[in-house]
């Protein structure tokens, strides 16, 4: 499933069944566009809380957490447009019949009203400000669930044309209970009911403003693959939070696991600086569907930054095949490559992969011809190519690919920012 079909069949189904409670003669009006948008922005709300549950069917569906957070998102902004669509004309006209759900009185009704636009705009523009911090950010976030059920309970307490048992009405029965099902999930059974370990940190090597970490296993822990991600809560005060870091090791549930983390923000800016051996961190996992082609002739892995991680992870992978088709393209900036070249070099050669560091853009020659040559040897059709780091990068990327007959569905890559 991608985002845009998503916003693009839950709008217009939307807008479908209010139109077909209207009466004919009215469905053209804005007093039916206000309508159906408010049916719609409430419907896209229950989507996103449903997405925000981390349920696997719906991770499946969508090819990887990160796609489902993608889609999360635009879910929010989308559904702040159509509310403020309903917001500034008047969901009513003469000659509707119309009738709350739940009676309450006006003065409650005028305030849910209010409260549950204040309530989305606020979800959204907690969700997309970077400049909050990570800690903060998180524990407001957490507040969309009980936010969303105002917002349901403006619709119930709302005098429209639109009967609980009438087309719209049911699908507006179901979305809501399934957003409050996934709010409820993640709010208050989620760290209880998923999959999660302890593992205790034994080994930090440090780097240019970041980290390599190896987390070791209390008990039994996670049964992974590489590619794959997961939350990492650490003992820590001010570092609880759960936070998305891509696995670097590959193994079996009982090894340790490592992640290479880099300063990027407040928070992991306060991990690298106080991370130490003896820690204990709650693991949940794992997420993600980055994974190599299962039949290719030839690869292309291309990392940017801290995007080597999931490569580190098929490196690491023993029971890894074909390695000897592949060019590892490493993007790094000059004096903050981590790990180092001299340590991912030897590596690299032990499995058969032909290693390039690359510490500018991809206007440099080691990439622009290394790459030609692999496109020449593999035909454009055949040659794979798995991509994970920042997404200015990623288009340069698409942009060279296209340059040499690259088909775009031969690129695989991971979304690189939650936030």
């Amino acid at each position: 499933m991608k985002t845009a079909p998503v916003l693009i069949g839950l709008s217009a189904l939307s807008f479908a069944l209010v139109f077909v409670d209207l009466p004919a003669g009215t469905r053209g009006s804005m007093a039916a566009v206000s309508l159906a948008s408010g049916v719609a922005a409430l419907v896209m709300m229950a989507c996103a809380a449903l997405l925000g549950a981390r349920w696997k069917v719906v991770e499946s569906a969508f090819g990887g957490l990160d796609r489902v957070y993608e889609t999360h998102k635009w879910l929010g902004v989308w559904a702040l447009v159509f509310a403020s669509v309903h917001l500034a004309f008047k969901a009513g006209m003469p000659g509707w019949e119309t009738a709350a759900i739940i009676e309450l009185p006006a003065p409650v009704t005028r305030l849910v009203r209010q409260l549950s636009y204040i309530a989305l705009m606020l979800i959204v523009l907690l969700a997309l400000n970077r400049k909050i911090p990570y800690r903060t950010w998180r524990w407001w976030h957490k507040l969309s669930g009980p936010l969303f059920l105002i917002v349901v309970l403006h619709w119930l307490s709302f005098k429209s044309p639109v009967a609980l048992l009438s087309p719209a009405g049911v699908w507006l029965t179901i979305a809501a209970a399934l957003g409050a099902a996934g709010a409820f999930y993640k709010l208050l059974l989620y760290p209880f009911v998923s999959n999660r370990a302890e593992y205790q940190v034994t080994g930090v090597v440090s780097g240019p403003s970041a980290v390599r970490l190896v987390l070791s296993p209390l008990g039994h822990g996670i049964e992974y693959r590489a590619g794959q991600f997961a939350f990492v809560s650490f003992s820590a005060p001010g570092l609880h939070e759960p936070h998305p870091f891509t696995i670097a090791s590959a193994g079996t549930r009982d090894e340790p696991v490592q992640f290479v983390i880099r300063a990027l923000g407040d928070y992991t800016q306060r991990l690298v600086r106080e991370v130490s051996i003896g820690m204990t961190a709650e693991v949940h996992a794992p997420f993600g569907r980055f994974m190599r082609p299962a039949q290719a002739t030839a690869e292309v892995w291309i990392a940017g930054g801290v995007g080597i991680s999931p490569f580190l992870a098929w490196l690491d992978d023993p029971a890894a095949r074909g390695l000897e088709r592949i060019t590892l393209f490493n993007f790094q900036t000059p004096g903050r490559a981590f790990p180092a070249a001299e340590e991912l070099a030897p590596l690299a050669q032990q499995r058969g992969v032909d290693y390039v560091p690359i510490l500018a853009g991809v206007e440099t020659p080691a990439f622009q011809e290394k790459f030609a040559a692999r496109v020449a040897e593999a035909g454009p059709s055949h040659l794979q190519v798995c991509f994970c780091g920042p997404a200015g990068l990623l288009e340069e990327v698409r942009k060279i690919m296209a340059a040499h007959g690259v088909p775009n569905a031969n690129l695989s890559h991971e979304l690189f920012d939650f936030r």
